[in-house]
């Protein structure tokens, strides 16, 4: 027996992954191991006859929580918790605790607690970020207001509702979630079952499309057209249907519908693909992260692919937002001098890794000497970026793309060109419309939305300029060319900071309602050797600017009670010239970023933030919007 329990001690104490040490019925530290050394920074010497208090946060140490555990621990023989824990040196860790009451046996009295404590801090972040991937989505479907865009669950009752929804049919959304969305057909076309017959096409064949007469609150009647879609899970299983309604009653939708019918569908399923395939790896590598804890290599590749996906979802989101402006006209460029060899190479780095990763040869031949022309270098960036991301996602492994630039009769020439999959003819004259990617890409996963290269036409033609493509046929490669008006540059042009500037040490005040985004955000800062300040509220914000003096306020605008807008508003009316103040929120319209400007912000950065591009803000100096 003796032996036994050496055994098991040896086991307990070379447990890494997990905190498990013995309390007395006190709360004070008996027993240390080696887990809870690496989790908490102590050495046993160090923490061993001291209260277990020690790990917990001022706040809840101030609220009794610790004496708390141990009471209902002690009452139920177990207590389960999740919650901020503090290590020796200060640093918060987010922890799943467990404490077990240990009893004798013979006499029933309390003894002692048994305590093993996780490390969860990887998979909350990583939760948060798909929590708000998740809500970014949302927010993108409930601004639709030209389409009702809603859920059925799989009996074909409606579980969501969106603003476009509410604005076609006159129902709010307390008025029909729960109900089944039959309620929107006529009479006829409930007795000849077609609501049903909908749900069964969809689910045998994935999608049905349909025009047809529907309901609204009232009675009136309107031409619709109707796509369903089936939604399954990683396992096959029907979660429900995703059904888009599109108003056909009056002319300029009837118009506008016989444009555009035959890509309707396509970019309905080219969404669902495209939102749908970040999010699983992002969960999966939650999952795995969960497993192999103890594995650093794997934690790393984890993380790497988090931050893809999560990259990919921005990007998607941008894209939609910009095709917006460009349906509503206000997709504009902000023209200065601009070196297009430095824009190319930026261009190339931006997309390296993606070609290293798939083995594909990534050739650049610029000049040596600036090529200058008269352009916005963000959206001349954006354009060369899509042309590249596109030559990278349709070459294969091993393949081959190349960029070239060179100046022809005062025009500035760029091809980029690819050994990949080339264009069928008869896809060429329309390659270049809002989402058209050729006749196979609702089958083609990860492909993007089909409006990379509508961006890329509207910003050539901003810049006076062309693009036109040309393939020899399936299989044959593609090649785009770009042509732009070349125009001498000043001299002393700055071109983008490239290596990273010495740093300059600024006091930074960081408010956001959400504890973690503030958290993370002030770690960062400090690895950047900044002095930091956090406050989670408007009032907290400004007592925090009266005593830290800061240089710099990042600034969420969406907090609940006093909001960023009000909080800059009192900064600037105290009338502090050095104060700079920059917006870092989810909301990214031309309408956000004007009302931003009005209340007194500098700069108005959308969620999630570029590291590099917060970094040159608080090392140059602030840019205005």
């Amino acid at each position: 027996m003796s032996a036994d329990l050496n055994l098991y001690e040896l086991l307990v104490d070379s447990v890494r992954d997990y905190a498990v040490f013995i309390l007395d019925p006190q709360g004070n530290v008996r027993t240390w191991n080696v887990g809870a050394r690496v989790l908490k920074g102590y050495e046993a010497d160090e923490i061993i006859g001291q209260h277990f208090s020690q790990f917990y946060t001022e706040a809840a140490k101030g609220s009794g929580w610790p004496a708390h555990e141990l009471r209902a621990a002690t009452r139920e023989g177990r207590f389960e918790d999740e919650g901020w824990r503090v290590r020796k040196d200060g640093s918060r860790f987010w922890a799943n605790v467990i404490i077990t009451a240990m009893r004798d046996p013979s006499s029933g009295e309390l003894v002692g607690f048994s305590k093993i404590t996780r490390d969860l801090t990887t998979r909350r972040a990583e939760e948060e970020l798909l929590r708000e991937s998740e809500e970014r989505f949302r927010l993108l479907i409930e601004g639709v207001i030209d389409y009702a865009v809603y859920m059925l669950d799989p009996g074909g009752r409606i579980t969501s509702w969106n603003s476009g929804a509410q604005r076609m049919k006159g129902y709010t959304r307390d008025e029909v979630l729960g109900k089944h969305y039959s309620l929107f057909y006529p009479p006829e076309g409930i007795a000849a079952g077609e609501p049903w017959a909908e749900l069964t096409a969809a689910r045998l064949q994935g999608h049905v499309e349909s025009e047809g007469w529907r309901v609204r609150k009232g009675g009136s009647r309107f031409l619709a057209r109707v796509v369903v879609t089936a939604m399954h899970d990683g396992e096959g299983r029907l979660r429900g249907f995703a059904k888009v309604t599109q108003d056909l009653s009056s002319r300029e939708h009837a118009v506008q519908l016989e444009r555009t019918a035959q890509h309707v569908n396509e970019f309905i399923a080219i969404l669902a693909h495209e939102l749908r395939n970040p999010l699983a790896p992002i969960r999966n590598a939650v999952s795995v992260m969960e497993r192999v804890q103890g594995d650093s290599a794997i934690q790393a590749a984890m993380r790497q692919t988090i931050a893809r996906q999560a990259a990919h979802l921005a990007r998607i989101v941008d894209e939609l937002l910009d095709v917006s402006r460009v349906t509503r006209g206000t997709f504009t460029i902000e023209p200065q001098d601009v070196d297009m060899v430095d824009v190319v190479e930026r261009a190339v780095e931006m997309v390296r890794p993606e070609a290293d990763q798939l083995h594909q040869t990534l050739q650049i031949d610029v000049p040596r000497a600036p090529i200058g022309t008269r352009g916005d270098p963000d959206r001349l960036l954006q354009l060369l970026t899509n042309l590249l991301t596109n030559a990278v996602r349709f070459t294969p492994p091993a393949g081959r793309i190349s960029v070239r630039l060179r100046v022809n009769a005062d025009q500035i020439e760029i091809t980029v060109a690819d050994s990949g999959r080339g264009i069928a003819a008869d896809d060429l004259h329309g390659i270049f419309g809002l989402f058209v990617q050729g006749k196979e890409a609702v089958n083609r996963v990860g492909g993007g939305l089909g409006v990379g290269l509508a961006l890329a036409r509207r910003i050539a033609e901003l810049h006076q300029g062309t693009i036109e493509a040309h393939s020899a046929g399936p299989g044959g490669g593609s090649e785009f060319i770009i042509r732009l008006p070349q125009q001498e540059i000043a001299n002393d042009v700055v071109q983008p900071q490239r290596a990273e500037p010495p740093q300059i040490s600024k006091r930074v005040l960081v408010v956001d309602d959400n504890v973690d985004t503030a958290n993370t955000l002030q770690l960062l800062l400090r690895s950047l050797g900044h002095e930091t300040r956090v406050a989670n509220d408007g009032p907290a914000a400004l007592a925090a600017a009266d005593e830290f003096r800061p240089d710099v306020v990042l600034l969420d605008i969406g907090m609940s009670g006093m909001n960023g807008y009000e909080v800059a508003r009192r900064l600037r009316s105290r009338k502090e010239g050095r104060l700079k103040i920059v917006a870092i929120t989810g909301w990214g319209t031309d309408a956000d970023r004007a009302r931003s400007t009005d209340a007194g912000f500098d700069v108005h950065l959308v969620k999630p933030v570029d590291e590099v591009e917060l970094r040159q803000i608080l090392i140059n100096g602030i840019r205005r919007h």
